[in-house]
């Protein structure tokens, strides 16, 4: 399944690189999402792999909320993550 990086976790004024929203191709509604609560994820640059878990469903849409073992850096957003 293909996956995307939309958005660290936020508040109105702070944001948490730790936790990231993450929408997966073919996720639409909040059950789907739940079923993929406790799956492992990773996202890959060319020095560094960050691993992380799938932790809840965010919203109603098929979103979900992924926390990482370290902070994403700026440049994962908008780009795709492994489902292991």
């Amino acid at each position: 399944m293909k996956a995307v990086l939309i958005s660290y976790r936020r508040g109105r004024n702070t944001q948490n690189p730790r936790q990231a929203l993450i929408r997966i191709e073919g996720v639409d509604t909040k059950e789907k999402a739940q079923k993929l609560v406790g799956k492992k994820v990773q996202w890959k640059s060319k020095k560094a792999v960050i691993k992380g878990e799938i932790s809840a469903p965010h919203g109603v849409n098929g979103v979900v909320r992924a926390i990482f073992e370290r902070g994403l850096p700026g440049q994962a957003m908008a780009t795709g993550v492994e489902l292991l």
